[in-house]
């Protein structure tokens, strides 16, 4: 079990848990484990960012290694650029949607992609025995990487009909949570024709618009920007750019696993024979459009990183989580909020249909989830108390309980946050208000003895 890698990187809260110095010392593991350079580093908008950022790559030069800042982008943006700028390696500065008070580092391998989870292991060892670099034969130099950002929008463009969305002239309102995305995606928008309307476009790691993950409980205000300018389709990304949650032209928000199925809906019709990963908590409507274009699906445990490291190996095209994170192989395995908007685009400007129209096709699906503050001993108590009730259940990751084909439940603990989050699918909407309530009794009732 890793002791500091989370679901998606290293996170705590800055100067308790996560300290400078624990910064400096996890970087030299980091950097014995990458081995030599150069090195990629980026960092979002949260305020303490840039000082952490400043002693990442202090530690990458006293360990003998070469890096270059790339200063504010989002995490995709810093992962696109490790692999198309030719980097050994890269270090993301960030805790993506976690509260303010959150940071948090990530690293990239030189593909691309987040590390595998062995090698967090590896980089744990390493912190663990302050078995890294000392006294190098030569310092590291740190510079300056002012191509990413440049690089990352052209090659979203460069995987999409650009001319068709182009020709459409689309009205998109993009809601920025003052986070990462503020530095690509209007640039985005600009490249592929179309008229952007901005909410929560400054950067501010306070996130004072609407807090640092876009959730349809704090979405009205993009809803009805959406409506009131008459708009194509709204989107929300999260505080570093790699969620997207998007709302149709008639204000609706959808659930990143709407969203997810109707985008491989559109993928699979011009690449049929193809792969899908998906995580444990996603809804079983992915099978049932998948099998509509000869296309399988393989589950993970819930986490980017093991929907990522599983499509790299079986060339997946499609990877996705519930919570809007997509992934597109062709680009990168990695999620990607503006790669994601682009490929929305595509699909309107190709279909010549309302998004609405879209998701209005799609198979029917019922999903929610919701979250309770626990510690991770009581989330361990209850899902040992769960286990002994349902015996016969997923223990892959958590606990799924699956009732019957179309009705499930699953409790897992939060790899990022002191919390349990309780994912359920089911063949109704009653059906699942009364699953859910059901399970978020019985799970603050274990938890409360």
């Amino acid at each position: 079990m890793a002791k500091f890698f989370g679901t998606n990187g290293i996170r705590g809260v800055f100067d308790e848990d996560f300290t400078l110095e624990f910064v400096n010392d996890m970087t030299l593991s980091i950097a014995t484990y990458f081995k030599e350079g150069p090195i990629l580093v980026g960092y979002d908008g949260r305020d303490s960012s840039p000082v952490i950022s400043k002693v990442v790559c202090s530690a990458l030069n006293s360990a003998g290694i070469d890096c270059n800042s790339a200063g504010l982008v989002p995490t995709p943006c810093l992962e696109y650029a490790v692999k198309k700028l030719g980097y050994n390696g890269g270090i993301m500065i960030t805790a993506s949607h976690n509260p303010p008070q959150y940071n948090g580092i990530k690293p990239a391998a030189k593909d691309g992609v987040e590390i595998p989870r062995e090698d967090e292991l590896v980089i744990e060892d390493i912190y663990i025995k302050k078995q890294w670099k000392k006294n190098p034969d030569s310092w590291g130099n740190t510079g300056i990487e002012d191509k990413a950002n440049q690089a990352y929008v052209n090659g979203i463009i460069s995987q999409v009909d650009s001319n068709n969305i182009k020709s459409k002239k689309f009205k998109v309102v993009l809601d920025l949570g003052n986070g990462a995305q503020a530095v690509s995606a209007p640039i985005l928008c600009t490249k592929l024709g179309c008229e952007a309307i901005l909410i929560n476009e400054n950067i501010d790691g306070q996130f004072p618009g609407r807090g640092s993950e876009p959730t349809p409980q704090n979405l009205s205000v993009l809803s009805d920007v959406v409506r009131r300018h008459k708009a194509d389709l709204g989107i929300a990304f999260d505080g570093d750019g790699d969620r997207s949650i998007f709302c149709d032209n008639n204000g609706n928000v959808l659930t990143g696993d709407k969203s997810a199925l109707v985008l491989s809906r559109h993928i699979l019709k011009n690449n049929p024979d193809s792969l899908v990963v998906t995580c444990l908590n996603s809804g079983s409507s992915i099978e049932e459009v998948a099998n509509q274009f000869n296309s399988k699906v393989i589950r993970t445990k819930v986490g980017s990183v093991e929907v990522s490291r599983k499509m790299v190996p079986t060339n997946a095209l499609i990877g996705f989580e519930e919570n809007g994170g997509f992934m597109f192989g062709k680009h990168n395995q990695v999620r990607d909020g503006c790669m994601t908007l682009a490929l929305m685009l595509e699909l309107l400007a190709n279909s010549g249909r309302k998004l609405s129209e879209e998701i209005f096709d799609l198979p029917s699906s019922f999903t929610t989830k919701d979250k309770i503050s626990c510690s991770s001993e009581d989330a361990s108590q209850l899902i040992l108390k769960l286990k002994e009730e349902y015996p016969n259940s997923d223990t892959t990751d958590g606990i799924k309980i699956q009732l019957d084909q179309k009705n499930w439940v699953m409790i897992r603990p939060s790899g990022t946050e002191p919390i349990i989050r309780i994912y359920a699918e089911a063949e109704s909407q009653q059906k699942l208000d009364s699953l859910m309530s059901e399970f978020v009794q019985k799970a603050k009732s274990i938890i409360s003895r």
